[in-house]
């Protein structure tokens, strides 16, 4: 049964394919039915640029279990990550400029 969740946010990053990176433009985040990992249904992240060819990709299957301990890794880098960028820069400091 294919689940039709899907989610799809811009990314602005870089991932490697091979020897070879290339821009992100894009990050997808669905629930379905896994294509190569050993799992009935999982979690993948794809990260994509579709201005480039078909193999600008970076994809993840992702257990449920697996993709819940990844999310809370994330919150907790982030939580630090803006706390240091709050020491560092002062917590009325203009943003840094991209």
């Amino acid at each position: 049964m294919c689940t039709s969740i899907i989610e799809i946010v811009p990314a602005d990053g870089m991932a490697k394919r091979g020897d070879t990176w290339f821009e992100l433009t894009t990050a997808v985040v669905a629930y379905d039915h896994a294509r190569h990992a050993p799992f009935a249904d999982v979690i993948t992240l794809d990260f994509v640029n579709p201005a480039l060819d078909p193999g600008a990709r970076a994809g993840v299957e992702l257990t449920l279990e697996s993709a819940r301990q990844l999310r809370a890794a994330l919150d907790r880098a982030i939580g630090a990550a803006e706390y240091e960028e709050a020491e560092v820069r002062g917590r009325h400091a203009l943003p840094r400029a991209a």
